[in-house]
């Protein structure tokens, strides 16, 4: 293996190795989250996409000429000197078995590359998703703790108001408990209403991260379905 083949093949096993790890069940999206926000991935973020994109053009390029090695030694026939010779044929397909097998390096290469992008940018999104969704849900047991203090609150001025009487209960006391339930009447529907609203965007919180959970088992699933094909292609040509 020439010494370029030999550097693909390096990069596609640290790929495989970083999937598998970014595939870890214990290891949350908050956790990677955490890391991913280090201050070294925040300096390499300014050349995250040039390196991308240079990574790209490089392993497509190297796609490029394994198809060609393929399709050169394939349509290779036999010729009347190839039978005087038997080393010829065999080295023929010694060439062939090597393109071959460049062209699965360098696929899966640019294959596993733009699944680890991917993956990468479900984690944040799964983790900021969930990071929204805790926050949603606190708000709203705080609203909702602040509904039902509210409401015992109005119902001991409406019985302090039923009972008051005579000299207990004089006309300027009324008055001033009359506003005060008005304005705890007030509160009450401003904390229902945000309580509504938090429910609302924690349901559409969790739908999205739903969504972002099935797009991630998709991505697996891929991925299990090319290590299985690479192992059945690297058996056949055993």
């Amino acid at each position: 293996m020439t010494l370029q083949w030999t550097a693909v093949a390096l990069f596609l096993y640290v790929e495989i190795g970083i999937i598998v790890i970014l595939c870890l069940p214990f290891i949350s999206a908050r956790r990677w989250q955490s890391i991913f926000n280090l201050r070294i991935w925040s300096w390499m973020a300014r050349f995250w996409n040039k390196v991308f994109l240079t990574m790209i053009i490089i392993l497509v390029v190297l796609f490029i000429d394994a198809v060609r090695e393929v399709r050169k030694y394939s349509n290779k026939e036999i010729t009347p000197d190839s039978k005087l010779q038997p080393n010829i044929f065999d080295h023929l397909h010694m060439k062939l078995f090597r393109a071959q097998r460049n062209l699965y390096i360098s696929g899966f290469a640019v294959f596993l590359w733009l699944v680890m992008k991917r993956l990468v940018t479900l984690i944040n999104q799964l983790a900021s998703v969930s990071g929204m969704t805790v926050a949603l849900q606190a708000q709203a047991e705080n609203a909702n703790e602040a509904a039902e203090k509210f409401m015992k609150d109005n119902d001991q001025l409406k019985q302090i108001l039923m009972e008051g009487k005579g000299d207990k209960a004089t006309a300027e006391g009324m008055e001033l408990l009359r506003n005060e339930v008005g304005t705890l009447k007030e509160k009450l529907k401003l904390s229902e209403d945000a309580l509504k609203k938090s429910r609302s965007e924690a349901d559409v919180m969790k739908k999205q991260t739903e969504g972002l959970a099935r797009e991630y088992d998709r991505l697996l699933k891929e991925h299990q379905e090319l290590q299985n094909r690479e192992d059945g292609g690297n058996k056949k040509d055993d």
